[in-house]
């Protein structure tokens, strides 16, 4: 038995080399995403606007024509677009609109508020960063302010985050921001 702990000894200090042990390098995430290319879209709606090729576009799932989802596969998230023709509730419609970021002041560090004007085009609206846990990173909603509402919101299918999903959020935020400067109004 003696014999057996000995020898088990000393292939447990012949196994242990000399080598130097070196801690491990900080690591961060390498989250490379392509470079967004734009095409112009023709959903056969009141609205338009550029999109990035890479969107799969699908029916939103309530069957509500013009009712769209975005869905960024490589993301693992989607862009929730809903479009509302005004009958004399825009103040609704805006009280609704403004409310939707406000629901994640619970988890969120941070909401701004960004207003759009393009009086060329006639679409005036906000558009919301979330910062922090939030379930939506970013929002916003969209109006001539006569006839037509749009809103979007950008969801992940994921536990929030924030820190792993920044990259993400930032590239969802771009391709919004993107709507929102090529969002015409169809007659």
């Amino acid at each position: 038995m003696k014999k057996c702990v000995v020898i088990l000894m000393v292939l447990m200090l012949i196994s242990c080399g000399e080598e130097d042990t070196t801690p491990k390098p900080r690591a961060f995430l390498s989250l490379n995403y392509p470079e967004a290319k734009y095409e112009a879209t023709n959903f056969n709606c009141a609205y338009n606007f550029e999109m990035n090729t890479l969107v799969e576009v699908k029916a939103s799932r309530n069957n509500i024509p013009c009712w769209l989802d975005l869905e960024y596969k490589d993301l693992n998230g989607t862009i929730f677009i809903t479009y509302q023709k005004i009958d004399n509730n825009l103040d609704s419609l805006l009280a609704d609109a403004q409310k939707l970021p406000l629901q994640h002041t619970i988890k969120a560090d941070a909401i701004e508020g960004d207003v759009y004007t393009n009086d060329i085009q006639d679409v005036y609206g906000m558009f919301y960063e979330v910062s922090g846990n939030a379930a939506s990173q970013a929002q916003f909603y969209l109006t001539d302010s006569v006839k037509h509402f749009v809103t979007a919101s950008a969801y992940f299918r994921t536990r929030p985050n924030y820190d792993s999903i920044i990259p993400a959020a930032d590239y969802l935020k771009k391709d919004m921001k993107h709507m929102i400067e090529t969002f015409r109004w169809e007659n």
